[in-house]
């Protein structure tokens, strides 16, 4: 049911009422966009409304209550927000805001960010979602290719409008990368992010040059993410067991705190560190420094992977990030899998000889990245990293 409350709220030279919905914020939004209210005017679990729509309001069907019944009904509900529970931008050292916890019978939606999608592999990868008991929604617009530059999955204008419909869709818990590839940060500047804000907390799942999208959804909403396989991988290469673990993230987060399981890990700096975790693909992150998105790895746990970086271009992109001083602070590294990226010793040469005199606790094979093994990571959330022992492990699930 739509509750709202008389205009009796002075502000910016108006009376105002509150809207709510006591089943729902999905309930909410959805009134809100058939009687025409603009989405700003959402705030955490309301919608501020001037005196002027109050006739409209009731006559689309919304009941008058009193102030204190809103309230009532918001906290009966569950539906009561706390400030720290608000999408929006985090002062540095502040935790981020976990998604719920996605349930059989949920939505997820499909959208292709960056570059184009292969169909048949996008339709296995489906399958493996729907496998788990969700509903799959893929967005028009994913199999689309720009006419001119092919790398590209349509216009930067229908990848950045596929994903806002998707993200404020408020029938929709998960949105889910089709694929990676370049293009991301194409878009990034040209997302509505106070329309995402109002949204509320949702899913966000890919990897690779999605890294540019974590971090741009870290720094504007505070919103822990999950770096994990986007469809096509699932759909293609990612084993059982990270196909497993994702399951577990996503429906069951609290049975997926093991961040690496049985694979075969390697001490390449000894100790143990404690932090959130950060990080994703190399090349990205070296490709954010110097925007407003870049997110370091002061105080927290870096975990690094990449693909089709010779050793030499490995070593200039953490010469580069580290001379920036994007690892000032930072407390342990996790390193992935460097894919097609030469000789593995001279690669794992590299890592040593760039990042061991940094003296934090360094873990590599860690199952991340471009290849079979490719387990979920919840960037944003507090994570052991300990070394000697070979194990990585969140503190708490990356979903709630």
């Amino acid at each position: 049911m739509i509750l709202v409350d008389p205009p009796l709220w002075p502000a910016r030279g108006r009376l105002w009422s509150h809207l709510v919905s006591d089943h729902s914020i999905a309930e909410l939004h959805a009134f809100a966009r058939e009687v025409g209210l603009p989405v700003r005017g959402f705030e955490r679990d309301h919608y501020d409304v001037p005196e002027q729509a109050y006739d409209q309001l009731l006559a689309a069907g919304a009941v008058p209550v009193s102030t204190r019944e809103i309230v009532t009904a918001l906290q009966a509900a569950g539906l009561r927000r706390r400030k720290s529970e608000v999408l929006g931008r985090r002062l540095p050292g502040s935790g981020l805001v976990r998604p719920p916890r996605l349930r059989r019978g949920d939505l997820v939606a499909v959208v292709a960010p960056a570059g184009p999608v292969p169909a048949d592999r996008l339709a296995r990868g489906v399958s493996v979602l729907e496998s788990f008991g969700l509903r799959v929604a893929v967005a028009a617009q994913v199999l689309a290719r720009h006419a001119e530059l092919p790398y590209l999955a349509g216009t930067d204008a229908e990848r950045a409008a596929a994903l806002e419909q998707a993200w404020t869709d408020p029938m929709v818990r998960a949105v889910v990368m089709a694929r990676g590839g370049y293009g991301v940060q194409r878009i990034i500047d040209g997302l509505d992010w106070a329309a995402l804000a109002a949204a509320g907390p949702k899913v966000l799942l890919g990897f690779s040059d999605l890294t540019a999208l974590h971090q741009a959804f870290t720094a504007e909403l505070g919103l822990v993410t999950l770096h994990g396989p986007g469809v096509t991988s699932l759909g293609g290469p990612v084993d059982a067991v990270s196909r497993e673990h994702l399951r577990r993230t996503l429906l069951q987060p609290e049975l997926a705190l093991d961040l690496v399981g049985d694979s075969a890990t390697q001490t390449l700096v000894g100790g143990r560190a404690t932090g959130p975790l950060v990080g994703g693909n190399v090349a990205l992150l070296a490709a954010q420094l110097a925007t407003p998105h870049s997110r370091s790895a002061e105080g927290a746990i870096a975990v690094l992977e990449d693909v089709g970086e010779e050793p030499f271009r490995a070593d200039r992109l953490l010469t580069h990030l580290l001379r920036a001083g994007w690892f000032l602070g930072v407390r342990g590294i996790a390193l992935g899998s460097w894919a097609d990226c030469g000789d593995p010793a001279v690669v794992r040469a590299v890592l040593r000889d760039r990042l061991g005199p940094l003296g934090v606790p360094m873990l590599a094979g860690v199952p991340v990245g471009h290849g079979p093994a490719n387990r979920t990571i919840p960037l944003g959330v507090e994570a052991v990293l300990d070394a000697d022992a070979g194990t990585l492990r969140a503190v708490v699930p990356g979903l709630c």
